[in-house]
């Protein structure tokens, strides 16, 4: 059975495509010499078989090997007829960590930097009928300051909130096949008062551009336009409205068309507004009751199981009444941000900036491209209501952070996307940002209230780092406190892996719920703050202070929590 067989990306799909998940042949490359050696070639012979998606430091890999790999080789063959020929192939990665070359019968037929975005390599004139031969290099270095890790620990064992590492191949592999004439990307702008939506098209070679738009089966929209260049823009006048909802959802279906090309996509009549005090979507404010979602998972790692496992994380967390997430340290995939769309559960975008040696200007080399592959992919999603590139920017071994290079990613975010806000970088240090985020994990819950109360009390933000970052009237977002840890269960650490958390362990229920309550409420009833996030979802490893474990199993009363989480805040009455 093909793990992960489903489309990855049901916001951009042609009916003409085949999943590459599966097994390949696989080889290790500890000495970077597989290419000296020909590894690419054709007849190359491999020792190993590892089952893709997953990463080879998984379980669910087959290979389940945890020391640093800095290379591995991918080969599979796959059977192309004449008919796929006619027009464009393409081989489509999901997320390959870090650097790639894709080789196609033994030709070099493209290569990537970066560890968390999709890309698209064209192997049309490569590529022959019956039967071909497709070949991956990917070189991974967690202790490079060019290369963003995330939470991947730069130490042999997992520590602290860093974890087990990926390498490869971690997101779905498929094949995708169109016309000579095809649409390359599109971009959706709903006018909620209007009840209409415009699409910007990018487009390779000729013909005019259509898009007809369905509710619940029923066609509400249509339009086409006549092209001249290698852009289209167009403005359908929706002929039901209905508003894309926190908590509800509901998304229209679109079938674009260029010429013999045929996208199938959706979108959501949302949009979102910043003020000085909430985050309005649609029009009313929404109080931001977000959990920390770093999306690991026990056999996967980085790669959800199933497609339901990604779909349950989601009901896992609006069950305990949060609304959203921060995808923390990591980009997730389209799948996971489709399931966000459907559901009603608004997310920020973030990039696993860890690992970058962000006192340096080159730091951004490969970091600044990603985020432009991750706006460029992601645009389109209702559920996504802002970006936040960088997280904690902390003083590395003396050296300050450089604040252009901040500033140069903030400026990019903004220019390519006016949609939504953006957070420089979340807790510390920001230079230039739209929304003035905070990481505060005092456990004691009166001064937690007492300290933050002035705000709107005194207009005064306390802040654990005024000699560094300074407040100038922007909205203020509690973006990651809590992180309560408990022990009720044994973790089965062992003498490398301890057991890991914020400030002292709950050792009750009574306990753990009481100083929840307490630093929550804090926040609900704060008529300055636009929001918060709980960290986190899940136990990850050695980091006990999720509000499930690891394996998604129930840690408390959900009912307790959604009581607490889901009241009504100070902005929303």
């Amino acid at each position: 059975m093909i793990p992960r067989n489903e489309h990855p990306n049901p916001n951009f799909k042609r009916a003409d495509y085949i999943i590459l998940n599966g097994e390949w042949d696989f080889e290790f490359d500890f000495g970077n010499s597989g290419e000296e050696r020909n590894l690419f070639a054709v007849d190359s012979k491999f020792s190993k078989k590892i089952n893709v998606p997953f990463c080879p430091e998984s379980e669910l890999s087959g290979i389940n090997y945890k020391d640093f790999i800095p290379a591995v080789w991918y080969k599979r063959t796959v059977e192309i007829s004449k008919d796929q020929l006619n027009g464009k192939a393409f081989i489509v990665f999901g997320a390959v960590d870090f650097h790639s070359k894709v080789y196609v019968n033994g030709k070099l037929a493209g290569e990537h930097f970066g560890g968390y975005t999709t890309f698209r390599i064209d192997a049309t004139k490569f590529l022959k009928e019956g039967e071909n031969v497709i070949t991956v290099y990917a070189e991974d270095d967690t202790r490079d300051y060019h290369q963003a890790r995330g939470k991947q620990s730069e130490l042999f064992y997992s520590h602290g909130c860093d974890y087990t590492r990926t390498t490869g191949i971690w997101q779905t592999v498929y094949m995708e096949f169109c016309p000579e004439s095809y649409i390359k990307n599109v971009k959706y702008y709903p006018n909620i008062a209007d009840g209409t939506v415009t699409i910007t098209a990018d487009l390779c070679g000729s013909g005019d551009f259509s898009a007809k738009a369905f509710w619940d089966g029923k066609e509400v929209g249509s339009k086409a336009v006549k092209t001249y260049g290698q852009t289209a823009t167009l403005t359908l006048d929706l002929a039901e409205k209905h508003l894309w909802e926190v908590g509800k959802g509901g998304l229209y279906e679109l079938t674009l068309t260029f010429g013999d090309d045929v996208v199938t996509s959706f979108f959501g009549l949302r949009e979102v507004k910043l003020t000085d005090n909430a985050i309005e979507i649609n029009g009313e404010p929404v109080f931001q009751r977000l959990i920390l979602d770093q999306g690991f998972y026990p056999d996967g790692i980085y790669t959800a199981p199933t497609k339901e496992a990604l779909k349950n994380d989601i009901i896992l967390s609006m069950k305990t009444g949060f609304n959203g997430a921060r995808l923390h340290q990591k980009v997730f995939e389209p799948l996971f941000l489709h399931y966000c769309d459907e559901l009603g559960y608004i997310v920020w975008g973030e990039h696993g900036n860890w690992g970058l040696d962000w006192s340096k200007f080159d730091s951004i080399r490969y970091f600044l491209l990603e985020i432009e592959e991750e706006i460029e992919r992601d645009f389109n999603h209702p559920a996504l209501i802002g970006w936040c590139p960088y997280n904690e920017t902390w003083d590395i071994d003396g050296r300050k952070q450089d604040d252009d290079s901040l500033r140069v990613v903030y400026r990019t975010v903004k220019a390519m996307d006016k949609t939504r806000p953006c957070i420089d970088t979340s807790g510390n240090f920001h230079v230039e940002t739209d929304i003035f985020d905070i990481h505060d994990y005092e456990q004691d819950y009166h001064i937690f209230k007492e300290n933050y109360d002035k705000l709107f009390k005194e207009n005064f933000l306390y802040d654990r780092f005024p000699e560094k970052q300074q407040w100038k009237g922007e909205p203020v977002f509690m973006s990651e406190y809590g992180g309560i840890r408990i022990e009720l269960k044994d973790p089965a650490e062992n003498d490398h892996k301890k057991a890991w958390g914020y400030g002292n362990a709950a050792t009750s229920y009574e306990e753990f719920y009481e100083r929840y309550a307490g630093l929550t409420d804090a926040l609900l009833d704060n008529p300055r703050m636009i929001g918060f996030c709980y960290t986190q979802l899940t136990d990850v490893e050695q980091e006990l202070n999720g509000i499930y474990y690891y394996d998604r199993s129930e840690k408390f009363d959900s009912d307790v929590l959604y009581k607490i989480n889901s009241r009504k805040a100070a902005i929303e009455k």
